[in-house]
């Protein structure tokens, strides 16, 4: 195996769902700005996540649009004639 290819930052970070509060502990590279107190008591950096396993359609069976940045009305208002014609 080839060594230092791996990052030194690895560390212990909080994983939230902003759609239905859900949290978990896991360790990841990534880098934030904001922090949270965890059920431990200890403050970990914070990573917001859209969506996770807990509310995605494909593991919850539910079919839920989440739509943060209006793309489904963006979509439908610039094929609109298009859908029209068909109908």
């Amino acid at each position: 195996m080839k060594k230092d290819i791996h990052p030194k930052e690895y560390r212990a970070v909080i994983f939230k769902d902003m759609s239905n509060e859900y949290a978990f502990l896991s360790k990841s590279t990534v880098k934030t700005k904001d922090t949270i107190v965890w059920e431990d008591g200890k403050e970990y950096p914070l990573i917001k996540l859209e969506i996770s396993n807990t509310s995605h359609p494909f593991f919850t069976g539910k079919m839920k649009l989440v739509d943060t940045a209006g793309r489904v009305d963006k979509f439908r208002s610039k094929y609109a004639k298009l859908l029209d014609k068909k109908n």
